[in-house]
């Protein structure tokens, strides 16, 4: 065998062993790994409860927002990055919740720190994922989604389907 076919050979044995990843363990690793980036960022802008001074400040004269007052740009970033990452986490409302974060890395991307698309472009493709192709069967999405197409019925919940047709 040729160096070329032997290339070609193990080329085509790594994709095989690739594709028997299943995509809700990729899923998973999407929302969990996506879902730290975004709450380690919305643990800088509060102190217990409270959003902080320096990150208002950092609203008002780093990041800058157009069309938006800094102290609410401040408050709404802290309260997502830490909503839509708990929902990515469990699983629950996922498509909206990566969608909702994208646009925030969209935001970062062009009005904030343009010169980070290689960060940015990674939380992307994670999220897209998740947007495209769903959170996986590791998820409340998918349980809830069972339940109501009535193809599975949580036992908690048993004669409390809706009937959908």
């Amino acid at each position: 065998m040729t160096f070329v076919a032997s290339a070609v050979a193990l080329h085509a044995r790594a994709v095989s062993l690739a594709e028997i990843i299943p995509h809700s363990f990729l899923a998973l690793l999407a929302r969990v790994s996506i879902a730290g980036v975004f709450w380690q960022s919305g643990q800088t802008k509060v102190d217990g409860w409270m959003v902080t001074d320096s990150a208002v400040y950092l609203f008002e004269n780093e990041y800058r927002l157009p069309l938006i007052d800094p102290w609410l740009a401040a408050h709404l970033a802290a309260a997502a990055e830490h909503f839509f990452p708990l929902l990515l986490v469990v699983g629950f409302l996922s498509r909206l919740s990566a969608l909702a974060l994208l646009a925030m890395t969209a935001v970062i991307q062009i009005f904030v720190y343009p010169g980070a698309w290689p960060t940015h472009g990674t939380w992307a493709v994670c999220l897209l994922v998740i947007v495209i192709r769903g959170p996986g069967v590791v998820s409340l999405d998918h349980v809830l989604g069972r339940w109501w197409h009535g193809s599975a019925v949580p036992p908690a919940m048993a004669g409390n389907r809706p009937h959908m047709r």
